[in-house]
């Protein structure tokens, strides 16, 4: 069985090549639903714009002096331990608890609203993060994005799933999820920043039809509590100096 992941900007595909089933869900839009039936938050908008997040304006213009300029006054990021983070998780109301909790360990964590707004907002959510962490004290800002993606193959159990109990006990089919993260760390002061991806982590289930949502949801429970305490390990090993 093979899963496959293609890149681009703000957008994710699954390739499949033996796998009967595949679909990529936002780490704020997790919860379990049927294959091409919706979201499964109901109150979910979609993602942050990566370009307004770090205050880059796709339909501008930037000169070589513009860009030699910022390189000059570009000085390494640190996020010492101890210190104060602004968390936001791109499409959620609150950043995960696990995400916040495993930052703890190594930092003064405040979280803030990831939700994106409806139209195009007054302030660039560039300022608008850096604003709140300023006004609250926060010398860094952290946004992160992450997706879900799952494939699922049918088992032989399929094959006599219409027997009226054995349908129903039988794993009739075998998940693979994995997750992936995108931390956006940014200066408060300064607005400058660094972008990295944490290790991916996997996981594999098996299950029947009546437990199919509860094997998803430990999946991604799983999933999350182990990408998101190795971003946190990533981020105050990278940066707290």
């Amino acid at each position: 069985m093979v899963l496959t992941k293609a890149f681009g900007r703000g957008a994710l595909a699954c390739v499949l090549l033996v796998l009967t089933a595949c679909s990529v869900r936002s780490i704020s839009d997790s919860g379990y639903r049927e294959p091409g039936y919706g979201h499964g938050n109901p109150i979910y908008r979609g993602e942050l714009s990566e370009y307004a997040v770090l205050g880059i304006d796709p339909a501008g213009t930037y000169s070589e002096a513009d860009i030699q300029k910022a390189m000059i006054e570009r000085r390494p990021l640190s996020v010492k331990k101890g210190s104060g983070i602004l968390l936001v998780q791109s499409g959620a109301e609150m950043a995960d608890p696990e995400m916040t909790a495993a930052l703890e360990k190594y930092y003064t964590v405040a979280v803030f609203s990831g939700v994106p707004q409806q139209g195009k907002p007054m302030t660039p959510y560039s300022q608008l993060f850096r604003m709140a962490a300023a006004k609250g004290g926060y010398g860094t800002v952290i946004v992160y994005w992450g997706v879900l993606e799952s494939a699922s193959q049918g088992l032989g159990g399929k094959a006599i799933s219409w027997l009226p109990v054995i349908g129903g006990i039988v794993p009739d089919e075998n998940q693979q999820m994995r997750i992936r993260l995108t931390m956006a760390v940014i200066d408060t002061s300064t607005g400058q920043w660094e972008s990295f991806s944490p290790e991916p982590f996997a996981d594999e289930a098996m299950s029947n039809g009546h437990g199919r949502a509860a094997s998803d949801q430990r999946q991604v429970m799983t999933l999350k509590a182990k990408a998101y305490t190795a971003a946190a390990e990533a981020v105050a090993l990278k940066y707290g100096r």
